[in-house]
């Protein structure tokens, strides 16, 4: 005989089937969200396919995904992903202020099925309300919230449910953890890119110094380049000239990385260019001025000490752009080499002088870049002009790579540990007979 059930069991066997199917659904959604983030598609298609995922499921009209900006308060929350029901044509709801700073302070799901009447917000004088009701979950990883996920209006009349909001947490926090997934990975492909651009930096860096120090009859020359950690903008240049001339400079780009040595390289090329026209050495810095301002950025420019050595008549014509003045010293005698003008790069009607000088025996002239006299201590001491000078005069009489050795050695006695931030360079000319 068939067993005929009583209404109260047939109540309990609805309950039960209409519980196994929402665990069927959500189950299905979470599949779909653990296909997606084990995809290999990009961060903003898994996070869309996250959204459109929730929109179905959850039977609503739109949803979003807002990432937090912290550093800006007057807009925290910025807009990643917003996706709607694909069968409605409806504009796209805003995040109101009262919402978002209601999620800033809360850090806790907000569930609210009429928004207009709730009592935490004021939109009771909005007569044409969007927004009926809305479900807004944290995305939060190690107790700090990264975003927020945000779905609005219901479809049904009994609005969002505590299974809506179970379910919308658990897919917000595998939210948050693809997203911070996908912010390691841009991380370390920015590190990647850098790392890359510091390489080719410095092979730019070390293919435009010279090959060799030139050797001068009677003159000891000698230069010396130490990079520090980042690559910088220093560089050294000897070009032979005819009639027994020898033009060498120092500069010092503004910047660091790629774009400082592209300028090096530009500047290399430039004053090259201008030595072998045999201009005067004041009209090569202009021109080489003229050609930097017309050709690189309005924050790109650079020092640059430029001379031409005259070894039949043992003269140096010289014109500084904006560099620290050389060292000249013979003895007791200490003078700075000042004459010339503005760096390069900033003005295009900036004009320059030049000077000459006789350079007579066991006489030298020392240019520097300022991470020789900026170089740092443990407890933020420069190395100072001061110093440099007193190493420079109390070792005149070694030769040009030993007195750059001391000098380097005293360097590195003063900055200790401290690691060095800044590039060494250093030109020394020296009369020796």
């Amino acid at each position: 005989m068939e067993k005929n059930n009583s209404p109260a069991t047939d109540v309990i066997l609805v309950a039960e089937n209409q519980k196994l199917k929402l665990a069927v659904e959500e189950l299905s959604i979470l599949n779909d969200v653990a296909t997606a983030i084990t995809s290999t598609q990009s961060l903003e298609k898994v996070i869309a396919l996250m959204v459109q995922r929730c929109i179905k499921h959850l039977k609503v009209e739109q949803g979003a995904v807002m990432i937090l900006d912290e550093q800006d308060s007057s807009k925290p929350f910025q807009t990643m992903i917003r996706k709607q029901d694909s069968a409605l044509e409806i504009l796209p709801y805003r995040f109101d202020s009262q919402l978002t700073g209601w999620m800033l302070k809360n850090k806790s799901p907000l569930m609210v099925n009429d928004l207009k009447n709730d009592k935490r917000f004021n939109f009771s004088g909005e007569m044409d309300l969007p927004v009926k009701t809305i479900l807004s979950v944290p995305m939060s990883l190690k107790g700090r919230m990264i975003g927020l996920l945000t779905v609005f209006n219901k479809k049904s009349e009994t609005g969002f449910s505590a299974d809506d909001q179970r379910l919308l947490s658990i897919i917000a926090a595998q939210s948050a953890h693809v997203l911070e997934n996908a912010r390691l990975n841009q991380k370390e492909q920015d590190l990647i890119k850098m790392e890359e651009e510091f390489r080719m930096a410095k092979e730019i860096q070390l293919n435009i110094l010279p090959k060799e120090i030139p050797t001068i009859d009677r003159y000891d020359i000698h230069a010396v380049n130490i990079s520090a950690r980042e690559v910088g903008g220093d560089y050294y240049d000897f070009i032979k000239l005819p009639g027994e001339k020898l033009a060498f400079c120092l500069g010092d780009i503004t910047g660091k990385g790629l774009p400082a040595a592209m300028l090096m390289a530009n500047l290399q090329a430039t004053l090259r260019g201008q030595a072998f026209t045999q201009n005067s050495v004041k009209d090569s810095i202009k021109n080489a001025n003229i050609l930097l301002f017309n050709s690189t950025a309005s924050n790109r420019f650079a020092t640059v000490f430029y001379g031409v050595l005259n070894y039949t008549n043992n003269s140096v014509t010289y014109c500084n752009a904006g560099h620290d003045a050389p060292i000249n010293i013979k003895g007791d005698q200490i003078n700075r080499l000042n004459e010339g003008g503005l760096l390069l790069g900033c003005f295009d009607f900036a004009e320059y002088e030049e000077a000459t000088k006789s350079i007579d025996v066991g006489e030298s002239i020392i240019i520097y870049s300022d991470g020789v006299t900026e170089a740092m201590n443990a407890i933020n001491q420069e190395f100072g002009e001061e110093k440099f000078i007193s190493i420079v005069k109390a070792n005149q009489d070694l030769s040009g790579k030993e007195l750059i050795d001391v000098i380097l050695k005293e360097i590195k006695t003063h900055s200790g540990d401290i690691a060095q931030s800044d590039d060494i360079t250093l030109l020394i000319i020296k009369r020796t007979v």
